[in-house]
């Protein structure tokens, strides 16, 4: 079954329409760009997973977001209501509050609303008015004060009319009730919470509701990523909403940024591994071992990234299996020389596979030269695994991946394969190159002064290999 039907499926048994991803696709699209925040004290602060609801009123918006608070129990979730920034009415408005459009784009304080989400996306805590709709006035009850938290819930009316906020999201959930049923709970709500008369509600709601939702609140309906029909009636929908946020919770910042980047499950054993080849007092025989088994696995995460097509054959017992045939044109290309070292994994998964080599030379503090490459002279038909274990400044990665496409390889063709990647590494290649795949097994802090990664492993060339820098010097200069 293709990606195209699995989606499909989810749409017709949970009655949720996708616009423009699948699951798994999900991502930031605009502010993602930006450098991971940093406190006072210098720690990397946790980009919250923000999610924008909305939908006409009565839609059913707020039954959505607190079933999603209640099943993500074990994560900090905050709600921010955009009716707390209602602007309050002046003397001469409050003399006619019946003429008054609450459901306009321009009833709201959006610029607040911005400052809010500011403090609260870099770890501030911030204090949010409770409008009342009695004095239409913000000042009335004290401010809710609010906490960073892991996962922001915007929820509004007009949530997605404006660029600025739409941009602040990961997640874009529009809640599409039938108007009808709209408008037969805001008469409920309307007259048994506000105790107004059914005739003021039909009033306020033909005069401004139902024109406001067709003018501003329908047309947004377009930007977003998930629409649940029938509100919080849908568990189904709610609950693949929910698995899919707790997927990109447990992800770094950067895979909610860039599509391309995929970091492969951590697990105690790879947590354990990393440890090894990190300390510094490990041998050069436990380096080699763990190390190996780490690449393994990344190689093993990169081929499930190749396109396949389905495949059925017989079993011994006589029964037909449907399974997948693997991708025939392949080849892998090793940075030298610590690129070599993930050789014979790709060798070990991928039998008889073609392996080029490039050779690049550093100079002075952030220069890169070409200065050898060896290549399959077909390779512009193939799949390129390109092997580097680090991912650093990322200037080896650029001269290396510029290479391929100069010899005729696409660029969605390109899975280039590491153990560590440096976050400014990962910046550098995912912006020029938004195509490629990049897989790594960890993402590390940063690099220090002198443009190498930190916590990081040391050289690993010279570790694996068992070389100090002279002989390093001596191999670059023979191959």
């Amino acid at each position: 079954m293709d990606s195209k039907s699995v989606v499909d499926l989810i749409e017709s048994s949970s009655e949720v329409h996708f616009s423009g991803f699948h699951m798994d696709g999900l991502e930031q699209r605009s502010t993602g760009m930006e450098q991971p925040t940093t406190s006072a004290t210098g720690n990397i602060l946790r980009q919250p997973f923000v999610i924008g609801v909305a939908g006409g009123a009565a839609s059913g918006k707020t039954t959505v977001c607190n079933m999603i608070i209640q099943q993500l129990h074990d994560q900090r979730v905050v709600l921010v209501n955009q009716d707390s920034f209602y602007h309050n009415l002046s003397a001469e408005e409050l003399t006619r509050v019946h003429d008054y459009n609450f459901d306009h784009p321009d009833a709201f304080d959006t610029e607040q609303l911005l400052r809010i989400m500011h403090n609260l996306r870099h770890g501030q805590a911030v204090d949010i008015s409770n409008y009342d709709f009695k004095s239409y006035k913000s000042d009335v009850f004290p401010a809710r004060r609010v906490n960073p938290a892991d996962v922001i819930i915007l929820e509004g009316i007009l949530i997605f009319h404006d660029s600025r906020v739409r941009e602040l999201m990961n997640m874009k959930i529009f809640v599409d009730t039938d108007a009808d049923v709209r408008l037969a709970r805001r008469i409920r709500r309307d007259t048994v919470e506000k105790g107004r008369d059914i005739g003021t509600v039909l009033d306020q709601y033909s005069k401004f509701v139902k024109p406001a939702f067709d003018d501003f609140i329908l047309p947004t309906k377009k930007y977003a990523d998930i629409i649940i029909p029938r509100g919080g009636d849908n568990h189904v929908a709610v609950d693949l909403i929910v698995q899919h946020i707790r997927t990109k919770l447990g992800q770094h910042d950067l895979c909610k940024i860039y599509p391309n980047l995929y970091v492969i499950q951590s697990t105690f054993q790879i947590r354990g591994m990393h440890t090894l080849i990190r300390d510094s007092q490990t041998t050069k025989h436990d380096f080699v071992f763990y190390a190996d088994r780490l690449i393994r696995l990344v190689v093993e995460h990169g081929l499930g990234h190749l396109p396949f097509t389905e495949k059925q054959v017989i079993t011994p017992t006589g029964s037909v299996y449907t399974g997948v045939d693997f991708c025939k044109r392949l080849c892998g290309v090793s940075v030298i020389r610590s690129g070599e070292s993930m050789e014979n994994a790709l060798r070990a998964c991928c039998k008889g596979i073609k392996i080029g080599k490039i050779l690049i030379h550093r100079e002075g503090d952030n220069g890169q030269q070409l200065i050898y490459e060896k290549l399959p002279n077909d390779i512009s038909d193939r799949h390129v695994l390109l092997l580097d274990p680090i991912l650093g400044t990322g200037n080896s990665a650029v001269q290396a991946i510029s290479l391929l496409l100069r010899k005729g390889v696409p660029e969605s063709n390109i899975i280039f394969l590491n153990l560590i990647s440096a976050p400014q590494g990962v910046h550098v290649v995912c912006k020029r190159f938004p195509r490629i795949k990049i897989v790594t097994s960890e993402i590390d802090i940063g690099l220090n002064e002198d443009f190498r990664v930190i916590p990081g492993m040391g050289e690993f060339g010279d570790r694996y290999f068992g070389t100090d820098d002279d002989e390093q010097q001596v191999v670059a200069l023979t191959q």
